[in-house]
């Protein structure tokens, strides 16, 4: 008589067939094995089945923590509840939860900021929405993720008034799988999602990524100065002589000052000289209902800058006669 072995797997579990997944099979999933022999009988072929072995796929436990955060994050000394963005993925092949902890007092930076608290995206639109998303509380709502789920999670932080400007701090998240983590292999027997055992995968199932603030601090400094010439050539202070103010404003520091603006009394024993407002050489009309920054409203001048970076400076004058 002739044998033949023939051999078929199925891998089949509660979630049907799986698809390719970030650590492969889903976690609890049955692998069915079954041999079969088959011979030539005296009436025919004949099939006969082996016993069936049956393995079910342990949860391998893996996370990832990305920084959302393009590049440092822009901020001044003082400023509170200031957002550092990441997100979460679960790359293991089970449902797991996660407990997240921000640090912020990591070495090798400036400066720590205060008061860290952790809010999970609840609409999963990656921006933080006051009364929105969702305070995290440890233990108490930790994420729990699909394989290859992620979630976006904020850290609010205050920055102290002390940093100055060109400073940087470090704020981390950690995300570790609640399960347990440890040294790639660490095995948690029948603790894995779908009744098998939990083992560690090649991240130790703790990830961690950091965001980072950037002090841009910026101050302006106004300098105002007067030159004066008479009617007869000379420079005297004479009633009927015309005064030109020059006031230039300057900006320092890495950072920008928005909405900056500058005005100016006339003063008393003067009057103003139409239309004699100019920035950086170009004229300016008195009316405020144009296009242009500058105005005068009978009592003083305005002149509206807008946004001025750290070492820009800008300059404007103006004239008035003495009376």
């Amino acid at each position: 008589m002739t044998l033949a072995l023939t051999l078929s797997t199925m891998a089949l579990g509660a979630l049907g067939m799986s698809a390719a997944h970030a650590a492969g099979t889903i976690a609890g999933t049955d692998i069915l094995n079954t041999a079969q022999a088959s011979y030539d009988g005296p009436s025919g072929p004949v099939v006969i089945d082996s016993n069936t072995v049956t393995i079910t796929v342990d949860e391998l436990l893996d996370v990832t923590v990305a920084s959302s955060d393009p590049g440092d994050i822009a901020s001044d000394s003082g400023a509170t509840q200031q957002v550092t963005t990441y997100q979460v993925t679960n790359t293991g092949n089970g449902n797991e939860a996660f407990t997240l902890t921000a640090d912020t007092a990591k070495g090798g930076d400036d400066f720590d900021t205060s008061n860290a608290v952790i809010y999970i995206d609840t609409n999963d639109n990656g921006v933080f929405d006051v009364g929105v998303d969702t305070l995290y509380s440890p233990g108490s709502n930790d994420p729990v993720l699909a394989p290859d789920s992620s979630v976006n999670i904020f850290i609010l932080s205050d920055i102290p008034v002390s940093a100055t400007d060109g400073q940087r701090a470090e704020v981390e998240l950690s995300a570790e799988a609640v399960t347990g983590s440890g040294t790639p292999g660490t095995s948690f027997a029948g603790q894995g999602d779908g009744g098998g055992d939990a083992v560690v995968g090649s991240t130790g199932a703790d990830g961690e990524a950091s965001s980072f603030f950037l002090i841009q601090a910026a101050e302006v400094a106004l300098i105002k100065s007067a030159t004066v010439v008479d009617q007869f050539g000379g420079n005297e202070a004479v009633p009927g002589a015309t005064i030109t103010y020059q006031l230039v404003a300057t900006v320092t520091g890495s950072g920008s000052l928005t909405n900056l603006n500058v005005t100016d009394d006339i003063p008393a024993d003067t009057s103003y000289t139409a239309e004699s407002i100019t920035l950086e050489g170009a004229a300016l009309t008195d009316s405020d209902a144009d296009a242009d920054a500058g105005s005068f409203d009978g009592s003083e001048i305005a002149v509206s800058l807008g946004t001025v970076a750290g070492g820009q400076t800008r300059t404007i004058t103006f004239q008035v006669t003495i009376d």
